[in-house]
């Protein structure tokens, strides 16, 4: 069983490289131009791995935090405390060449945080989501459809979650013009994930046996690899560019076979997958989503489409999906044990057992 600096000295490694268009690594090429970068956050998910990449390619980081969460970082790392919501003192009368926010869910942090730093830093990339684009009436979402600004349904958490992150995006446009950049990742997954979610799959898989999966032949479904995201987002800093991207994998569409065939081929090949295709069924056993698989229908009816011709186009790159699954399997032994010993997985164990005796009972 690995042990977690092991872990990380491996994920530092990993951070270093880039992947070419053909899953082969490559070693990193150093920047044009070192650039001095703020990272609003750092410890979480997409930071440590954000912060190890710019630092392989020579450049200098400042994070800031609440100081509540530490992460083994490269040395030389400045680290700053302090508060998004009204605590930015650290902040003050300092210059950086690029901005990072990546903490931010609240569009009066983005707000406090922009004017702050508009004569500050160069450029700004904000980190938001493309539930932005909920709810998903049709499919194939680009960076130019409208988003919406304002709620409908108070009772709605993910119409909530989009809104904010809408006008978190408008307070970096609206500030920063030509100097504003915004990516809009689908689901997030690779090693350090902060969520149960997507672990559920390598974990689930690895242990064996049969597997329930859920989901129409033809649903599809997205994810980005943590890393691809930090090696994307540090590249359009590099590159100076501005505007909005959808980060959205893989490359080519990717239906929940192709996923959960390419997971199992990377972890265990002798499980056996029990395909439940009927949506009432799955509902009535309480099984609506396992990321990277949400039920299509409803407001949900055009998720997992995302177009990402823009990012490609601008150096977005795709690492295998065996890689991603394998990794996070890794991973998954590090993180503490009373995480693991009662995981928030989407499907529990007693429930896919239920679902597949009635599934098999229905003949």
């Amino acid at each position: 069983m690995p042990t977690r600096r092991r872990f990380l000295a491996l994920a530092a490694a990993l951070s270093a490289t880039a992947c070419n268009s053909r899953g082969r690594a490559v070693p990193p090429e150093e920047s044009a131009r070192p650039l001095e970068l703020l990272i609003l956050g750092g410890t979480g998910f997409i930071g440590p791995h954000l912060v190890r990449h710019a630092v392989a390619r020579g450049h200098r980081v400042t994070i800031f935090t609440r100081g509540r969460r530490q992460a083994e970082l490269p040395a030389g790392v400045v680290r700053l405390v302090g508060d998004r919501d009204g605590q930015l003192g650290a902040l003050a009368g300092k210059r950086w060449d690029v901005v990072v926010d990546d903490s931010a869910t609240r569009p009066a942090w983005v707000e406090q945080s922009t004017q702050l730093l508009k004569d500050q830093v160069g450029r700004y990339l904000f980190t938001s989501s493309t539930g932005v684009y909920y709810p998903y009436l049709q499919r194939g979402a680009d960076e130019s459809w409208p988003v919406r600004l304002e709620p409908t349904d108070p009772d709605d958490g993910s119409e909530a979650y989009g809104v904010a992150k809408a006008r978190c995006e408008r307070e970096v446009l609206q500030t920063f013009g030509e100097r504003g950049l915004v990516v809009r990742p689908t689901y997030i997954v690779g090693p350090g994930d902060t969520t149960d979610r997507f672990p559920y799959w390598p974990v689930r898989l690895q242990r064996g046996g049969d597997v329930l999966a859920p989901g129409r032949r033809d649903d599809p479904v997205q994810l980005v690899d943590v890393r691809d995201l930090a090696e994307f987002m540090l590249k359009l800093l590099e590159d100076g560019r501005s505007g909005v991207y959808n980060v959205a994998g893989p490359r080519e569409p990717l239906t929940m076979p192709q996923f959960l065939e390419a997971a199992r081929a990377a972890v265990n090949p002798a499980a056996r997958l029990v395909w439940v295709d009927d949506y009432a069924f799955l509902e009535a056993h309480g099984i609506v989503d396992a990321v990277p698989w949400v039920m299509l229908k409803g407001n949900d009816l055009g998720h997992m489409s995302a177009r990402n011709d823009r990012a490609v186009a601008a150096g977005l790159r795709f690492r295998p999906l065996a890689d991603t699954v394998r990794d996070t399997l890794a991973w998954w032994p590090t993180v503490p044990a009373e995480r693991r010993d009662a995981p928030e997985f989407a499907i529990k164990p007693e429930q896919e057992a239920q679902a597949l005796a009635d599934w098999r009972a229905r003949g």
